[in-house]
């Protein structure tokens, strides 16, 4: 079982930049791809981001693509996503999950979840 724990959102101006982690409790961390998902006020959760164990491989939803950047440190248990050039539409919270199945887009090929973490950005 995995415990995650996200941080580092906010309220930032359009145009800003933000690094979301994630701290996983566990010495299992690096057996799970991570993943990064936001729900905005009465929308569906929706994927983000999603990195595989090693961190060599990763993907993105369209509308976050030369944006956002995952990454993480095994050594450190932490999944990252650093938030470039945020837009008003970005706003959400953002959560971070553990991947356990394919595909890596779909919310039903992860077992754990964050808390979640809101970012707001304002025009």
């Amino acid at each position: 079982q995995v415990q995650l724990v996200e941080s580092g959102g906010g309220l930032v101006q359009a145009g800003a930049s933000l690094r979301l982690s994630c701290a996983a409790s566990g010495r299992t961390f690096s057996s799970y791809g991570m993943g990064w998902f936001r729900q905005a006020p009465g929308k569906e959760r929706e994927f983000v981001a999603q990195i595989n164990r090693n961190g060599d491989s990763t993907s993105y939803t369209n509308s976050v693509k030369g944006r956002f950047t995952i990454s993480r440190d095994n050594a450190k248990n932490t999944v990252y996503l650093q938030m470039n050039s945020l837009k008003p539409e970005d706003t959400a919270v953002y959560y971070c999950a553990a991947q356990v199945k394919l595909p890596p887009w779909s919310i039903g090929a992860y077992d754990y979840w964050g808390q979640g973490t809101q970012v707001t950005v304002s025009s």
